[in-house]
């Protein structure tokens, strides 16, 4: 008995999907019991790199997730319209359900999988975060004896290969952006890559997996690297940092606490943090909890291979279950999303952390002791304090802090900004 699959989009990562599902050789057994029944696109007569039979070929998407015939849907159009109403049409229809769009879970996760559980099929999205590398199923399952406490990842390719490049080189935003997009590394509207938005999808899932509640995407605070200058990098290079776009989940008062931190912003990582030596298009997430400490997975984010690899883990993880059961009459609870409460996210206001600011003051005697009065009136505690040279006749001031309440940091910045001799601060950037 073959298992039908019916997928949905046949661009980058749908074409990797069907070239190792026609090609089985060498791969799982399981593969070779695995057949493409439909496939949806928008342009039937568009040429293809994979031969496909010209009778499973269709532009009517909803007729596939609702064909009698296919076990398993695999939605690989990505966006939230259509994709949002095929899923939930195919899982009405008794279809289980693999997909690598981490917007629409990160967005309707909690619709999808209530709908889900009460059809009794499986929505499995491996390759919604991190491309090829297994990060769901291990937070999932291998790690669900540990107590989490952070999660803290380099999860989108674009922005990552943006500021290794500016540091490699020492351009500005502009310049490297400009040249991701010539190879293709950056899309032509860069807007949900280097704004965070990407990001902050993918630590949404990650944060409900991991610390076992659902989580509103909106809830996520978001920042993008465009306000990261090569002059920041330049300063926190010789502050012993690397600056990297971190998408973080932290339990906020240890594992008792169901207050959680949700945030993607710009970071200055000390060089000897294990994130710091992932470099170019590469992802990483770093897992820390008890008993197990740091676990790290690393690899390729994006691409047809690595994202096809993990849609198909996710075909054959059905398969598997499907052949041993048959019909399942019950969902097993370590592939499912069981948990109903959603998360308290700490307001960002409330976040303690450490603080990088650059000023350009006016040349004044006496401007680096009005900063630090200002700053100690709002109990922010400063760990370094460097007047780094000239730019444009402004003196360059910059100040690294002690881990501080940011609305107290903000607070103290509004009073500075008031200073006569403070004409302006280019740069705020959080220190992990």
């Amino acid at each position: 008995m073959a298992f039908k699959i019916g997928l949905l989009g046949l661009g980058t990562v749908g074409t990797g999907t069907a070239e190792i599902i026609l090609n089985p050789s060498g791969r799982h057994p399981l593969l070779q019991e695995i057949e493409i029944h439909r496939v949806g696109v928008r342009s039937p007569d568009k040429p293809r790199s994979v031969q496909l039979p010209p009778e499973a070929i269709t532009t009517d998407l909803e007729a596939i997730v609702a064909d009698p015939e296919v076990d398993i849907v695999v939605e690989l159009i990505g966006g939230l319209e259509p994709a949002r109403s095929l899923i939930l049409k195919a899982i009405a229809n008794g279809k289980h359900v693999v997909t690598a769009n981490k917007a629409v879970i990160a967005r309707y996760g909690d619709e999808i999988y209530t709908a889900a559980n009460e059809a009794g099929v499986y929505v499995l999205l491996e390759a919604s975060v991190g491309g090829g590398i297994p990060v769901i199923k291990p937070l999932k399952q291998s790690l669900g004896a540990n107590r989490i406490s952070s999660i803290i990842g380099i999860v989108n390719g674009t922005t990552n290969y943006i500021l290794t490049q500016m540091t490699a080189v020492g351009a500005d935003f502009e310049a490297v952006l400009a040249d991701a997009q010539k190879l293709g590394y950056a899309e032509a509207d860069p807007t949900a890559d280097v704004d965070g938005l990407d990001a902050a999808d993918k630590i949404a899932i990650l944060a409900s997996l991991g610390f076992g509640g659902r989580v509103k995407r909106e809830d996520v605070y978001c920042e993008g690297i465009r306000q990261v200058s090569a002059a920041d990098i330049n300063y926190a290079d010789k502050l012993g940092f690397i600056i990297k776009l971190l998408a973080i989940a932290q339990g906020a008062k240890g594992y008792e606490s169901d207050r959680l931190q949700l945030r993607v912003h710009p970071t200055l990582i000390p060089k000897a943090h294990p994130l710091a030596s992932i470099n170019g298009v590469y992802n990483a997430i770093l897992v820390e909890g008890e008993p197990l400490g740091q676990v790290m997975f690393f690899g390729p984010g994006a691409g047809s291979g690595p994202t096809a690899s993990a849609v198909v883990s996710d075909i054959t993880n059905i398969v598997g279950i499907l052949k041993s059961n048959g019909k399942t009459e019950s969902l097993d609870p370590l592939l499912t999303c069981t948990h109903q409460h959603y998360c308290s996210i700490v307001p960002i206001e409330e976040l303690e952390t450490r603080f990088y600011a650059r000023f350009l003051c006016g040349d004044i005697p006496g401007v680096i002791g009005h900063l630090g009065t200002c700053f100690g009136k709002h109990q922010v505690s400063l760990e370094s304090v460097v007047q780094i040279g000239f730019q444009d006749q402004l003196a360059e001031i910059v100040v690294v802090t002690h881990d501080v309440c940011e609305g107290n940091f903000r607070q103290a910045l509004d009073e500075i900004l008031a200073l006569e001799a403070v004409k302006t601060i280019p740069s705020i950037l959080r220190v992990l």
